[in-house]
């Protein structure tokens, strides 16, 4: 079927190439839905097993010049419209519920990690937009949090994709350490739940690594974790200005050398590195909150935003050859690997200073 896809001329089509690329990205989206019923590849989740089908596809078969907007579209736009019906997954009112410690946790760990990781990555002489990816997949959300954050920063598709995957690899090697400690960290089921959803990347590691606590340390979890994945928007905002300063006075400095001090840059609107998609994320999430959309519907929209973000991951994946994956992987991941070792401990210690065990 690959071959398939790979060989389809679309002769007569005027954009055939595109289309090729899109359904290339499909295919891929589909196959890793498939793969992630499976016992240990459903730790993994579709998002991760779909960027590292898009890398070995790329290993294997190449990728054809004439799919390479299809393949872009998917891993632009439709990675947007993926995170907007991701909105679907928050009630704000599951937080506030929670209590202001389990908000407070989250933030802490959120602002600890993007920290610590970006201090390690700079350390270790990762470019600035990959450890800062790299920081923020860690300590927000995973993978989406790396796609979301990417447009804010002006990361290049390799450095978003080696973010993603890196964050994914770390967040499938700490579940799997987490389910085998279960017994020996000597939490209670809600204290376990709050560490899981506190500590862990993607939602799909949060649901895996909380299973061995029972439905009440799962509910915890969840709940957690979607107060993290809600301080993306703030978060994103804050780097996206931050971002956007630094490149200012970069410019103002370069001006100055070249003696160029008279010109005015003047203030656009547009020009503002707001990622506006994420309004539509808090929109939808307003809309859950509201109870506006039957469950029935809001489950079928996210499985669909799934499988958008599913195949702007193929994408990313596609982009990538092993060779850049390997040039450009094995920092980030040492950074991350001490970060997410700090934040583990860091979550364990608060769960025990707020009370929450």
């Amino acid at each position: 079927m690959m071959g398939l896809i790979h060989r389809m001329p679309f002769r007569g089509m005027k954009n055939g190439g595109f289309l090729q690329g899109i359904g290339l990205t499909i295919l891929l989206s589909i196959i890793a839905k498939l793969l992630a019923y499976l016992p240990f590849l459903s730790i993994m989740g579709q998002l991760v097993i779909a960027i590292l089908l898009g890398i070995l596809y790329r290993a294997v078969r190449g990728v054809p010049v004439q799919a390479q907007s299809g393949i872009a579209f998917s891993s632009k736009r439709l990675l947007r419209f993926g995170i907007i019906l991701l909105g679907l997954k928050l009630n704000v009112l599951d937080i506030a519920h929670a209590g202001y410690k389990v908000v407070a946790i989250a933030a802490i760990n959120i602002v600890f990690t993007i920290v610590v990781v970006y201090g390690l990555a700079k350390w270790l002489k990762v470019d600035k937009r990959l450890g800062l990816l790299t920081a923020c997949g860690t300590a927000i959300c995973g993978a989406a949090a790396v796609v979301a954050i990417a447009p804010q920063i002006k990361a290049k598709d390799e450095e978003t994709a080696v973010g993603a995957a890196t964050v994914a690899i770390l967040g499938t090697i700490f579940t799997l350490a987490y389910t085998l400690l279960y017994p020996l960290l000597g939490l209670t089921v809600t204290g376990y739940g709050i560490f899981t959803g506190a500590t862990l990347h993607e939602v799909a590691h949060v649901i895996a690594a909380a299973a061995p606590g029972g439905q009440g340390a799962l509910d915890m979890a969840v709940i957690v974790k979607l107060t993290r994945v809600a301080m993306l928007v703030p978060i994103a905002l804050v780097i996206g200005f931050w971002d956007g300063r630094q490149a200012r006075k970069e410019q103002q400095q370069e001006l100055q050398g070249q003696k160029q001090q008279g010109q005015i840059h003047r203030f656009k609107w547009r020009e503002l590195p707001v990622p506006w998609f994420i309004f539509g994320f808090l929109l939808m999430s307003g809309v859950n909150t509201l109870g506006i959309i039957p469950d029935e519907v809001i489950s079928a929209l996210l499985v669909l935003s799934y499988m958008l973000l599913a195949m702007a991951m193929a994408g990313l994946g596609l982009g990538v050859d092993v060779a850049t994956f390997r040039r450009l992987g094995k920092k980030p991941f040492y950074a991350g690997l001490i970060g997410s070792v700090l934040l583990s401990s860091l979550g364990f210690l608060l769960v025990h200073a707020f009370g929450l065990n």
